[in-house]
Parts: C-alpha cells; structure tokens; sequence
C-alpha cells in the first residue's frame, strides 16, 4: 500500500468515529432532558408550542401537556425538544413593575420641536400636557381637547 491509500484510510476511519461519537453525545443529551420530564414541567415542543407536562405514558411514548388552562395536547415523547428553564431576575436588574413604568417625557423647547410643531408637519404644537394629565382626562374633556386642536389647525 502507497501513503496515499493509507492516509485515505485514515482520513475515512476519523470521519466514521466522529459521526457515532456525534450521535451517542446527541443519544446521551436527549435522554438527560427526559430525565427532566415529570408532572408540571415547563416544556417547548418541536413545532413551537409551549407547555406543562400534565401526564406521561412510558408505555406509548405520550406526552399530555397542557398549553392553557383547560386545553391539552398529547405528544409524542420525542417531539418534545427543549425543557423552558424559569428566567433568573439578576440582583441589580429592576423589577418587572419597574420596567413597566412609563418614562417621562422631555421637555419639548424650541429645540425639539422648531417652528412647526414636534414632527415638523407645518401645524403649530398643541399644548396637550404631560401623557400622565392625557391618561387621567375624562372621554368628554379628550373631545373638547381634540376639538380645541382642530379649530386651532385651521
């Protein structure tokens, strides 16, 4: 044999083992995830839904997962894919009630907002208050304001 023949050999040999090498990783990854598996788990199926296991049936290979209360859906074992970890709020992260919080709105000078209003459309500005006074105005004082709006644009 010429070192062409055997280094073709050799090459040919690497690439069998690192193809069952990746399949037995791949074995060991998915039967660790099952492992997981039980009542009450966070789940994502293969097709995108996701879920909480509700009942296992080792003998047919279901799943039955509930996807909101009071609707169910039986699924192969295999298809699901990915156990949903519960997200970790960091220390210095803020609360979720903080982030919902609206920020405030900066003060709109002849800078921000020229001439010819906030969008630069060529209507003047009008004086509607801070989107805190917007939200707390009754439906009859928002017409009166829309309507005082309108005659000033014209």
């Amino acid at each position: 044999m010429d070192l062409m023949t055997i280094l073709l050999l050799a090459v040919f040999a690497f690439f069998i083992f690192s193809m069952f090498r990746r399949n037995k990783k791949a074995q060991q990854q998915q039967a660790e995830m099952q492992s997981k598996f039980g009542p009450g788990v966070e789940v994502m199926t293969s097709f995108g839904l996701y879920g909480r296991i509700v009942e296992i049936d080792d003998a047919e290979n279901k799943i039955v997962l509930e996807l909101s209360p009071g609707n169910n859906a039986t699924v192969h074992r295999q298809a699901v894919t990915k156990v949903v970890e519960p997200a970790a709020v960091e220390p210095g992260a803020p609360a979720a009630e903080d982030a919902a919080a609206p920020a405030e709105a900066p003060e709109a000078g002849p800078s921000v907002s020229g001439p010819s209003g906030p969008l630069g459309l060529g209507k003047p500005a009008a004086d509607a208050g801070t989107p805190q006074e917007q939200a707390s105005e009754t439906p009859e004082e928002t017409l009166k304001r829309l309507d005082g709006e309108d005659k000033n644009q014209k």
